[in-house]
């Protein structure tokens, strides 16, 4: 093709979709299977957080990053989240082309807020609008289960419980806004190595703790809360099995969490994986208040409410 149509290609309007990061506020991880994986009951909920997702017509597929987030460690090529879910769709719907993808982070990278699903979630609905493949919601979130545990929840958003991989969704019914002040680590944590770590911590208390259940299951007390949508009872049951071998493998973590609380947060709690810790407050006012003393403790951090929609396209 010659470089006058990729010129008309170049200057197309972008289609535009923004997705969220998530909190798991409640987290149980089953025993270790003999595939290598474990089944999870989580419950999410996505924050104001988002990744945007622009997506233009090209031959081949692309993908750069811009944002506040240092992004020079991400991968750019085929193994990349986001353009494996653009081939995915694309040989899912059939489509002989490719996009040319750019990703505005928000969303600490290997913070265990699910900031690679986001991008891959968000792609999903840009490129599904870009070549006008017409698939369900439905087909969509097949597609995106066979991208990573996180990624369906990013495509539905606001408040859900997973089960099986996560993958498993359940919408959680949810009121009001809950508070939320992210602190934010220099470094990232790896899953596999958290899980790995939670294993080891496992083994090694095998005596103390209560064997990991094969079919975990969400406290009804965490539905109850949310329902409700009342932050001082939520913050009673926050519960990560990951957070023990999170603060074993990032020690330092352990004076965050005593920071926020001391400061007045409700209750912290690491996200996911980590080591992004999440303080729960009573409401913005408190949520302001801890953020500006969580500043002064040289943390960096964010603030953010939940729970909010799912990827979808931002009208130009």
């Amino acid at each position: 093709m010659g470089t006058g149509a990729n010129d008309d290609r170049s200057s197309a309007p972008a289609v535009h979709v923004r997705a969220p990061g998530k909190i798991n506020v409640f987290m149980k991880v089953g025993a270790l299977q003999d595939d290598g994986y474990h089944d999870l009951a989580t419950a999410y909920q996505a924050i104001s957080l988002y990744e945007d997702v622009y997506a233009r017509p090209a031959d081949d597929f692309s993908v750069r990053f811009t944002g506040p987030i240092d992004s020079s460690a991400l991968a750019v090529d085929g193994s990349n989240l986001a353009i494996r879910a653009a081939r995915l769709l694309a040989r899912a719907a059939d489509y002989r082309g490719g996009v040319s993808l750019e990703i505005e982070k928000h969303v600490p990278i290997a913070g265990g807020m699910g900031g690679g699903s986001a991008d891959a979630a968000a792609t999903l609905v840009a490129c599904d609008h870009l070549w006008g493949t017409g698939l369900s919601r439905d087909e969509l979130h097949e597609l995106a289960a066979q991208l990573g545990a996180d990624v369906p929840f990013a495509l539905m958003g606001g408040t859900a419980v997973g089960t099986g991989r996560g993958d498993r969704l359940s919408p959680a019914l949810a009121q009001g806004t809950f508070h939320w002040v992210l602190a934010l680590a220099d470094g990232g944590l790896s899953t596999p190595e958290v899980y790995a770590e939670l294993d080891r911590h496992r083994e090694r208390h095998v005596r103390d703790i209560a064997p990991a259940a094969e079919q975990p299951m969400v406290d009804i007390e965490v539905l109850q809360a949310l329902r409700a949508g009342d932050p001082h009872q939520l913050a009673e049951v926050l519960h990560n099995d990951l957070q023990a071998p999170a603060l074993h493998l990032a020690p330092e973590l352990a004076k965050t969490l005593e920071t926020g609380e001391v400061q007045g947060a409700l209750a912290g709690i690491v996200s996911g994986s980590g080591p992004t810790v999440a303080f729960l407050a009573a409401n913005q006012d408190a949520a302001l208040e801890l953020q500006v003393a969580l500043s002064a403790s040289r943390l960096t951090v964010l603030r953010a409410t939940g729970p909010v929609h799912g990827a979808r396209v931002v009208a130009g």
